[in-house]
């Protein structure tokens, strides 16, 4: 029967001294973050009793941080993923014990988006929102920032140079992507097609200008039409997409740089066209998922939010314990890309 683990052992394994280690285990006299870390890592590798409560008591000592999420949509099922793993994230981090507020804005409407984002940062240290790049929005932003409250910007950026930090993907480069896929799959140069939710929404600016560079420097004889404006709506979409479809005979390819994906996939099954334009949408899910297997979607450019979320929280702790602009200005993530053969 082998030995169990002693205080000593562990002091060993830990490279510490047996009175630290019980200063740890007791909480005797204050120990640093990192030490009680090492010794809570040499429990774990050594099977030590006590690594339960050493992680426990660690926790006890980190600070108390409740950050605010306002995102899009409730009922869509990316934005709903969204809220998950922001909820884990905070739960698990280690630098401090957390609670999440998430809210979802109702509209687009950006003095109702002001309006929300003002009573989130009432209750919290620091907030983070997904929203369009408005006025309104950067005097809300501005206001916080003079009392030191930290934002962040997601996904789409919104009052550069104010707030804190934007945290998502280089959006010109997923415009550039999606622009590549279409000029390489397209059986023979045609129309394009763009759905951007909102000329408010500085991300998808970025993807449309990224989209049509691509095809003026690489791939001329490809016409982008002028972009459509669906509001991130399915059923604006769906609409939009059969129209296209009936009008354009020549449609080669079609990118929807915002929501509104799975309008556009039930608008391609419901006309189920001889000839399928090559189409680009993001976000994986059921239906993406389902859509690439039948040949509907080509490709699916896809927000890893797991890490996404860990990044942010970690930027979010940092904002409110080091002050204002000690965050980098803009932290991207490498986007995931989905394909029939990947999924």
């Amino acid at each position: 029967m082998a030995k169990r683990p002693t205080i000593t052992d562990l002091a060993r394994a830990s490279g510490v001294s047996v009175a630290t280690v019980d200063r740890v285990l007791n909480r005797r006299l204050p120990v640093r973050q990192e030490t009680a870390r090492r010794v809570y890592e040499a429990a774990t590798e050594i099977g030590y009793h006590a690594a339960g409560l050493i992680k426990q008591r660690m926790r006890q000592e980190l600070p108390e941080y409740r950050l605010g999420f306002l995102l899009l949509r409730g009922n869509d099922v990316f934005y709903g993923d969204f809220a998950r793993e922001l909820e884990l994230a905070v739960a698990q981090s280690q630098r401090f014990r957390g609670t999440a507020t998430i809210d979802f804005a109702a509209s687009l409407a950006p003095d109702e988006i002001a309006a929300q984002m003002r009573k989130l940062a009432a209750k919290s240290r620091a907030i983070a929102v997904v929203g369009p790049d408005h006025p309104t929005l950067t005097a809300v932003v501005e206001a916080l920032k003079a009392r030191g409250q930290p934002v962040f910007s997601l996904l789409s950026d919104f009052a550069a140079g104010i707030r804190e930090g934007y945290v998502g993907l280089d959006n010109r480069k997923v415009g550039r992507s999606a622009a590549w896929m279409i000029a390489k799959a397209a059986r023979k140069p045609g129309k394009v097609a763009l759905f951007v939710g909102s000329h408010r929404f500085h991300g998808h600016e970025l993807r449309e200008i990224g989209f049509r560079s691509f095809f003026r420097e690489h791939a001329p004889d490809f016409t982008v039409m002028e972009t459509l404006v669906n509001l991130e709506a399915n059923d604006v979409t769906h609409d939009a997409m059969l129209d296209l479809l009936a009008r354009h005979r020549d449609l080669a390819g079609c990118y929807v740089a915002g929501g509104g994906m799975e309008g556009a996939v039930s608008a391609l099954r419901t006309a189920s066209p001889v000839e399928m334009p090559v189409v680009i949408c993001n976000e994986i899910n059921a239906v993406s998922r389902a859509a690439l297997a039948d040949n509907i979607l080509t490709m699916v450019i896809s927000t890893p939010l797991a890490v996404l979320c860990r990044e942010l929280v970690g930027l979010m702790a940092h904002a409110i314990e080091s002050g204002a602009a000690n965050a980098p200005g803009q932290t991207f993530l490498p986007f995931d890309i989905y394909l029939p053969e990947n999924i």
